[in-house]
């Protein structure tokens, strides 16, 4: 019997890539791009995978405590997040107003489909996304964002869908593409660095590097260990400088990977229960209705909204 197949959706990247690129405005004359692009998304996502189960997840309040506690310049110096510039006619308050305002009315509409929606105090969508995943063993699933960091999940009933790039990445093909397993993909970023979370590498290093120089990295077969790249560096130190700067850069690679893995996401009893139960406990209703007058308020009746309210309907009928 062949599995069922679950989306699990990094919220907030596809809703900041409709915020800043879908230009539509409401019928009260404000952008709504970010929630009308996300729900153009999940239509295309639904006609497109077909999927059993769909799990939205959103990065809780306040971010990562436990990255900020551990690195205090963790995620610091991004630019923010602006409005298609075709409706950039606010002023810097009003735009923040809006960002909001169009996440919780998006929030709104989600609320009313059979959908999963998780959001965990002090807790990353990437943490709670791994652990969905080690939770619905009975799942194909895909994961859906432009986030490199979910590469290191990429498994035999785990892959990555990357909407930007237009990629699918299953473990076979991030070997291929990169020279590196998923397994060890998390240490080979830890060694990289990742200049979007405010994490610096081992200067000089790249991930073609890491391939060339660890051609054990591409072993799907064996688990990630500090021990033996260590061990590879001392033993081939003389005459190549990089192995001699990660060996001098142990501290900020083990760091870094701390920061990076999720492999063992950590979460209290209480938010673990929280999402087992959202995930598990589908609440399989379709507010039709409710859709419609909200769609009919923003303006978005004029769209075909088909696919989406046909799928949304056969989840029902399935659970």
């Amino acid at each position: 019997m062949s599995k069922k197949r679950a989306i699990i959706i990094d919220a907030l990247n596809m809703y900041f890539r409709s915020y800043t690129s879908n230009p539509s405005i409401s019928l009260q004359g404000l952008p709504i791009g970010g929630t009308k692009g996300f729900l153009t998304s999940l239509q295309k996502l639904c006609r497109d995978l077909k999927p059993d189960k769909v799990v939205i997840v959103w990065d809780g309040p306040g971010g990562s405590r436990r990255r900020k506690s551990k690195n205090k310049s963790y995620k610091e110096g991004r630019s923010p997040i602006r409005l298609n510039r075709n409706v950039r006619s606010l002023t810097d308050e009003e735009e923040m107003q809006n960002k909001v305002w169009q996440q919780a009315r998006l929030i709104e509409y989600l609320n009313l489909l059979p959908v999963s929606q998780i959001m965990v105090d002090g807790v990353e969508a990437d943490d709670v996304i791994a652990y969905a995943c080690q939770i619905l063993p009975d799942y194909n699933k895909i994961i859906v964002s432009n986030d490199k960091d979910f590469i290191q999940l990429c498994n035999h009933d785990t892959i990555l869908f990357r909407p930007t790039q237009g990629e699918t990445l299953n473990k076979n093909r991030v070997i291929e593409q990169y020279g590196i397993s998923p397994n060890w993909f998390a240490l080979a970023r830890a060694i990289a660095g990742d200049k979007s979370d405010n994490l610096p590498g081992v200067p000089g290093i790249g991930l073609k590097t890491i391939a060339k120089r660890f051609p054990f990295f591409n072993d799907p077969h064996k688990a990630s260990c500090f021990y033996k790249l260590y061990e590879h560096c001392r033993e081939n130190i003389d005459g190549v400088k990089v192995y001699g700067n990660i060996l001098e850069n142990r501290k900020l690679i083990e760091s870094n990977h701390n920061l990076m893995q999720l492999y063992a996401p950590s979460f209290s009893p209480s938010s673990k229960r929280y999402i087992r139960e959202s995930v598990h406990d589908l609440r399989a209703e379709f507010n039709k209705t409710g859709i419609e007058k909200m769609m009919n308020e923003d303006g978005f009746d004029y769209m075909n909204w088909s696919d989406l309210k046909a799928h949304m309907n056969k989840i029902v009928a399935d659970n």
